[in-house]
């Protein structure tokens, strides 16, 4: 049993330096994760550009809500991952399990980067493309278990929230990485060389930070507990089966989804990644300075998940995580809210001054969330949002009398919209375009910019918000993985503390931009988007004050 194992069995002890062993069990096992994070999130930081070369067949509204979707595809897969990675690594160890992850990964994302686009092969690009997503959510699915749990089986007692907050610091350190790439490729190779094949440049990068890892992690040794274990005989035969079709195991499944990881899962995309798409998408800010901006804020914030971390090793893993729970649903609201200020003060008084309603009868109003663009919204009230979706116009919604036909009202002026049933195919493209253009030069008219204003940025306060959604980020997942590991016993560890982790951030969380800009379409408010990780973070709330258990003081080799 090494040092560390050894005090950790013994739960005693007053903490001792870090070894040598433990710098590099951190080491290659963050720097293997932050590779896999990297290559996840390339996907994510590029879905504008990737629904221009893979969804082109589309409408630029459906083109971003496939692309989305696509993105999102690569998390629901991430608990099936889990389960099969999870069974492996509970099974034959924790270190060859994600050494396979890790090539899957790496393989697929560059991929992504020399797969022909929509003009070239057709729907096949966008078929491919989301099959790569696929095999990238299976991997990450078995990723994240597999180095946090030998991260927290090589820990010694009293330290293991510091120890394994350091892979909590790999997925913002992935996203910074993929932004700093995007960032320095886009500005050497100009807007227009980058939309057209620059964007392939980060995705072909990973071919050679996929060799480093993998170089890495051929030099690292079993997990102490795992090989206690296994010396013992005592590893499951069938973990999926026992971490699941026991009830006793079971009940703790369903409460670290429910009371802890769904919760975290929202704030972490939201902090990060919505708040990205709502600069971008809702206020306007250029994609560059967005990405700047967000970088900055990551670097900000990101050392907090060490303090919080270390912290949980005193205070606690729950009260942490409830309460960034809890500031989330207090102030996301007023956060946003400050961040359109700051980043678009022209647009905000554009909304103030010039409300824009759109008039109709409820009844001609659809849902339009339609990914996979087998549906087509015609009715005066869809082409009316359509118009304002497209020009990322937040209005309210007023019912109009039964059969009327829908109106767009910018201020006091009134734009009829039309019927595209009732007009001839002949006519139809120079109905809509006339339309359209109406409806631009009158919110032109009434103030609303077609983009942020560089001049009229306040680009520290935009930072600050930014960095304290990123802080709420640290508050709920510095130390989440430590909690996760404690929770379960070794032999079915692995598993166990995956399967929860994946739904929460690969269901909860990954479905957040597709869920969040859908209720937005739908609402016409752009703000509204929150209410999605507001409800679920104070689900969360709720079930772990009242579920949850405090694990910092968990012996973990007193559970084989």
């Amino acid at each position: 049993m090494t040092g560390s194992a050894a005090q950790d069995a013994g739960g005693g002890g007053a903490p001792r330096p870090m070894s040598r062993e433990e710098r590099r069990v951190i080491l290659a096992s963050s720097l293997g994760t932050v590779f896999e994070w990297y290559d996840f999130y390339l996907y994510g930081a590029l879905a504008t550009i990737i629904a221009q070369q893979f969804f082109a067949g589309l409408d630029a509204t459906s083109a971003f809500l496939f692309a989305l979707l696509a993105f999102a595809a690569g998390f629901i897969v991430r608990p099936f991952g889990a389960l099969v990675f999870g069974r492996l690594g509970d099974m034959i160890g924790r270190k060859y399990t994600f050494l396979v992850t890790i090539l899957i990964m790496g393989l697929a994302t560059f991929m992504v980067g020399v797969l022909p686009n929509y003009a070239s092969i057709g729907v096949a690009a966008p078929v491919i493309l989301i099959g790569l997503r696929l095999l990238q959510g299976l991997a990450l699915g078995g990723e994240y278990g597999g180095a946090a749990t030998y991260v927290a089986e090589h820990a010694p007692a009293g330290r293991r929230g510091a120890y394994t907050a350091w892979i909590q610091t790999t997925a913002t350190t992935g996203l910074f990485l993929s932004l700093l790439v995007i960032l320095g490729t886009r500005t050497a190779l100009g807007e227009a060389a980058f939309n057209d094949w620059g964007w392939r440049l980060p995705f072909l990068l990973s071919i050679v930070l996929l060799a480093v890892s993998v170089w890495i992690r051929l030099k690292l040794a079993e997990s102490p507990a795992f090989q206690r274990m296994k010396a013992r005989g005592r590893t499951s035969r069938a973990p999926v089966a026992e971490a699941f079709g026991r009830w006793q195991n079971l009940k703790v499944v369903l409460i670290a989804l429910l009371g802890l990881t769904a919760g975290q899962a929202v704030v972490w995309y939201t902090g990060q990644f919505y708040a990205l798409f709502f600069l971008t998408q809702q206020l306007k800010v250029d994609a560059v300075t967005a990405n700047v901006l967000m970088a900055l804020a990551l670097c900000l914030g990101t050392p907090f998940f060490l303090v919080f971390g270390a912290l949980s090793d005193k205070v606690g893993r729950k009260p942490l995580i409830m309460l960034g729970c809890a500031l989330a649903v207090a102030t996301y609201f007023p956060a946003f809210q400050w961040l359109a200020q700051a980043a678009n003060p022209d647009l905000v008084v554009a909304q103030e001054r010039n409300r824009v309603v759109v008039w109709a009868d409820p009844a001609q109003c659809s849902f339009q969330f339609n990914p996979t663009d087998t549906a087509r919204f015609t009715s005066s009230c869809d082409i009316a949002k359509q118009v304002l979706a497209a020009h990322s116009v937040s209005y309210d919604n007023e019912a109009a009398p039964p059969g009327s036909t829908a109106e767009v009202r910018i201020g006091s002026h009134r734009i009829a919209s039309f019927n595209a049933q009732a007009v001839a195919a002949e006519r139809l493209w120079a109905r809509e375009t006339a339309f359209r253009q109406t409806v631009a030069d009158t919110l032109a008219q009434a103030g609303y910019p077609t983009e942020a204003n560089p001049q009229k940025m306040n680009k520290p306060l935009i930072v600050l918000i930014l960095a304290y959604l990123v802080l709420l980020v640290t508050l709920v997942y510095g130390p989440i993985a430590a909690m996760l590991a404690e929770l379960f016993p070794t032999r079915i560890r692995y598993t166990s503390m995956s399967l929860p982790y994946h739904i929460g951030n690969g269901w909860f969380g990954g479905l957040l931009p597709t869920m969040s800009f859908a209720i937005v379409a739908q609402t016409g408010n752009m703000y509204n988007g929150l209410w999605y990780p507001i409800g679920v973070a104070a689900m969360t709330l709720l079930l772990g004050m009242a579920l949850l258990p405090e694990t910092k003081n968990v012996d973990m080799y007193a559970r084989d």
